[in-house]
């Protein structure tokens, strides 16, 4: 009778799981990125807090973009290090940095939201690319491939990696980092735009202020790259880039303790979620748990090899036929033959964080 009972429940999720991967994923294993040329100006957006040391190193990569006319707008938010000393020795020799300030007596909210807006306040051009000051550019074909999805869309979606390091950390880092990415670029590609990455996307400056900015969660320290974007994304305005020169890299977290504040603080935003972004979001990782933890079971309690072994060959066949050209693409590749065991042990460890922000929520937004 369990044995039964957990087959059909293996069986169930199983169908679910391969459900998503056809219908969400495979647009992603099957999408070519655009190559069209676009030769309008653009503005280059970056939000810096204490950050003097990753703008020495990065900056000059994004002032040196391979583009015909571009702006970089940084906004020093705040910053209490060496940050205006390196903002203002760059603007002796990049005449197109625009350096923006944000006084420290100014009251404002956490969070990058009124950063963000003041440097999409202050950019002179109607095409806004995003990026974060400890992000640096695949090469200098970035801006150019980002752009270039502006003839079709209001909205690109792009991807922002992590350095590839030792140790167990930056492995699950880089494949939490792949699995977010394959869910909202597939998503989107399928018409359920519900983010992006701040790291790494850009949109029409008129975009942003025909739907008042983020007014309306400005007091929500998160959101700028989630609920923003659910706010203004359609099924027909919406692009993803993936290529590799579209990409922007970022130095991993060292720290257990850090990554998981960082991860329980991003998720803080998942229930102002539209209620179909919810469902979309929840049903797939659940139905992972519960056909891992009946394979599992089924092994322990010795069921039939031929049946077992039948469902978990099924799943591994789609994941692996599914995920290899994305996981290529997304620069995970080395993790591609193990990625079944990172995803379970991925499902744990965000079953632990959501738990712990039932108990406790991050308070601040920086630490």
């Amino acid at each position: 009778m369990v044995q039964n009972l957990l087959i059909a429940v293996a069986i169930f999720n199983l169908s679910i799981v391969v459900g998503y991967s056809i219908y969400f994923f495979s647009k992603l294993t099957f999408f070519k990125s655009n190559t069209t040329p676009f030769n309008k100006p653009i503005s280059i957006i970056i939000c810096a807090k204490n950050e003097a040391d990753n703008l020495k190193n990065h900056l000059p990569k994004v002032l040196g973009q391979d583009f015909p006319e571009f702006e970089v707008v940084v906004v020093n938010d705040q910053s209490k290090d060496g940050t205006a000393a390196v903002l203002k020795n760059f603007e002796q020799n990049y005449p197109d940095l625009v350096v923006v300030t944000i006084d420290h007596h100014i009251k404002r909210w956490p969070g990058k939201k009124f950063a963000l807006t003041l440097g999409i306040k202050t950019a002179k051009h109607e095409y806004l690319l995003l990026t974060d000051a400890d992000c640096l550019p695949n090469n200098d074909n970035w801006a150019k491939k980002m752009s270039s999805n502006f003839h079709r869309s209001e909205i690109v979606l792009g991807f922002g990696g992590y350095q590839k390091r030792k140790g167990l950390l930056n492995k699950i880092i880089r494949f939490d980092t792949f699995n977010v990415a394959q869910q909202y670029l597939s998503y989107a590609l399928s018409g359920f735009t519900y983010m992006g990455v701040g790291r790494n996307m850009a949109y029409k400056k008129s975009l942003f202020f025909e739907n008042k900015g983020f007014a309306k969660h400005l007091h929500i320290p998160s959101g700028d790259d989630d609920l923003f974007i659910q706010e203004v994304a359609k099924k027909d305005n919406v692009s993803v880039e993936i290529s590799t020169d579209s990409h922007t890299i970022s130095s991993v977290i060292e720290s257990w303790k850090e990554w998981s504040y960082q991860k329980r603080r991003h998720i803080t935003t998942a229930p102002l979620y539209k209620t179909k972004f919810k469902l979309l979001l929840s049903i797939f990782p659940y139905a992972q748990f519960f056909f891992w933890t009946a394979i599992i079971m089924l092994f322990v309690l010795k069921a039939p090899l031929a049946i077992t072994a039948t469902l978990l060959g099924v799943k591994l066949l789609v994941s692996y036929l599914v995920n290899y050209k994305p996981m290529k693409q997304l620069n995970t590749i080395d993790l591609y033959w193990i990625h079944p065991v990172y995803e379970v042990f991925h499902l744990l460890v965000q079953g632990i964080f959501v738990l712990l922000n039932l108990i406790n929520k991050p308070k601040n937004w920086s630490r």
